[in-house]
C-alpha cells in the first residue's frame, strides 16, 4: 500500500518488465502452437483452451497467471470472438443475479498455518504473513465506497430483474449497490485445523458455509448480499494454485455449483458466494507483484488487483453464471485483466480512506457509446 501515490503511474519498471517478458515469451509460444493446431477459420470453443477455467467450469472469473494470460491472448487473436462483446444477463440462479443490497464481505484466513493472531491499527495481523496480505486486504475492502471513489460506480450499471440475454437495464430494475462507507463485514482466523495442502473447490465451499455459521448468517436473507473470501496461507495450493494444473491467481463461485471439484456443497443457510484467494505473493510477478508500484510499495499490488477483480465479479455475477457474462463466459473483471499501466484501461492506483491500492479496471457496457470498454470510474447509477 502506498500512502500518497498518484492516480496513474505509467513509468516502466523492472518488475513490470519481468511480467511483460513472461507474457511475451509465453505468447509467442502459444501463438505458434495455436497456429499449427487450428486454422483461423475454425470456430472457437466457448472457453479459451489456455484458460485455467478450461476443464474446470467452476473457476468463474478466474485470474490467470502472466504466462496463462499471454497464451490466452495469443489464441484469442487467432480465434476472435464473434458477435457483440458486451456482457449479457444470465437470468439469475435461485433468484439471484447480482448483489443488490449493501455489500458484506467476510474475510476468512483458513488454517493454523497463518500463525498467531495480533492487531495493528484496528486490523487483524498474522505472524506467518511475510507479505502483510492480511491487513492489506482488510484495508482494501474496508476502504471501498470511501473518498467518493467511483471505481465501484462501474459495477452499479448492472442489475437483475431483466430478461435473460439483456445487455442494458430497464427502469426500476434492482441495480448493484454502491458500498457506501466500506464493504468489510467481518474477519475470521479459522485455526481450528490446518488448511489442506491442496484444498478442493468443495472444501473451500465448506469453509465458506462454516464461516456463514461463525458470523451468525444462518438464513438465506442474511447471505443474500454476502460474499466469503477464503484466504489460504503461504505454501498451500488451493485447487492446484501454483501447480502445473493451476496456473491461476484466484477464482469465485457459489456453494451450489455441481461442477465444483469434489462436488457441490450443502448449505442450510441459503446460497453462499465465495472466492478462492490463495496466497498470491507466493507466485510473485506472475500474480501481479510490483505490476504498478515499485519496491516494497508494490509487494501487494497483486493482492488488491486480484481480490478487486473477484469482488467486482461476485457482485455482478453472484451465483455464476446467472449474472453478467459475455458470449464466452467472461465476466466484467476478466475482460480487463492485466492491462498495462499507463495504457487505455490499464491498472491504476485507487485512493481510498484506508490507503492507495493497485486496481484493475472493469468492463462497462455503456462505455464508448454502448460498445463497451474498460473503465476505472463511472457515476453511481
Amino acid at each position: 500500500m502506498t500512502p500518497s501515490a498518484p492516480a496513474h503511474r505509467p513509468a516502466i519498471r523492472v518488475s513490470l518488465a519481468l511480467f511483460a517478458s513472461l507474457v511475451a515469451a509465453a505468447g509467442m509460444t502459444a501463438a505458434a502452437s495455436a497456429a499449427r493446431a487450428a486454422p483461423a477459420a475454425r470456430a472457437a470453443p466457448a472457453i479459451n483452451p489456455y484458460s485455467p477455467a478450461a476443464g474446470h467450469a467452476y473457476r468463474h472469473g478466474v485470474v490467470p497467471t502472466a504466462a496463462a494470460a499471454a497464451k490466452m491472448r495469443a489464441y484469442a487473436k487467432i480465434h476472435p470472438a464473434k458477435g457483440p462483446s458486451n456482457l449479457r444477463f444470465g437470468g439469475g440462479i435461485d433468484g439471484i443475479g447480482v448483489t443488490t443490497g449493501a455489500e458484506k464481505v467476510y474475510l476468512i484466513f483458513y488454517g493454523s498455518q497463518w500463525g498467531s493472531v495480533g492487531s495493528s491499527g484496528g486490523y487483524t495481523t498474522l505472524s506467518v504473513d511475510a507479505s502483510g496480505e492480511a491487513p492489506y486486504v482488510q484495508k482494501l475492502i474496508n476502504g471501498l465506497g470511501t473518498n467518493s471513489e467511483l471505481w465501484s460506480g462501474v459495477m452499479t450499471q448492472y442489475c437483475e430483474g431483466v430478461a435473460k440475454g439483456a445487455t442494458t437495464c430497464t427502469t426500476g430494475a434492482p441495480h448493484v449497490a454502491y458500498p457506501t462507507g466500506g464493504a468489510l463485514a467481518g474477519v475470521w482466523v479459522d485455526e481450528s485445523t490446518a488448511s489442506p495442502s491442496q484444498a478442493t473447490g468443495h472444501q473451500l465451499g465448506v469453509e465458506a458455509v462454516n464461516a456463514a455459521a461463525h458470523f451468525g448468517n444462518t438464513t438465506a436473507a442474511a447471505n443474500r448480499d454476502a460474499q466469503y473470501v477464503v484466504l489460504s496461507p503461504s505454501g498451500t495450493h488451493p485447487d492446484g494454485f501454483n501447480t502445473p494444473s493451476g496456473q491461476f491467481c484466484a477464482w469465485h463461485d457459489y456453494n451450489g455449483d455441481t461442477t465444483l471439484s469434489g462436488g457441490a456443497v450443502s448449505s442450510p443457510y441459503g446460497d453462499i458466494a465465495f472466492t478462492n484467494m490463495p496466497y498470491v505473493t507466493d507466485l510473485g510477478a506472475s500474480c501481479g507483484q510490483n505490476f504498478l508500484n515499485p519496491g516494497s510499495a508494490g509487494t501487494d499490488d497483486g493482492v488488491s488487483i486480484v481480490e478487486g477483480h473477484e469482488y467486482a465479479e461476485t457482485i455482478t455475477d453472484q451465483n455464476p453464471p446467472g449474472g453478467w457474462t459475455d458470449s464466452r463466459g467472461a465476466e466484467n473483471g476478466d475482460k480487463c485483466a492485466w492491462i498495462t499501466p499507463g495504457t487505455a484501461g490499464g491498472v491504476f492506483n485507487l485512493s481510498l480512506a484506508t490507503g492507495t491500492f493497485a486496481m484493475q479496471t472493469t468492463w462497462a457496457n455503456d462505455a464508448n457509446g454502448g460498445r463497451g470498454g474498460c473503465e476505472a470510474s463511472h457515476p453511481i447509477v
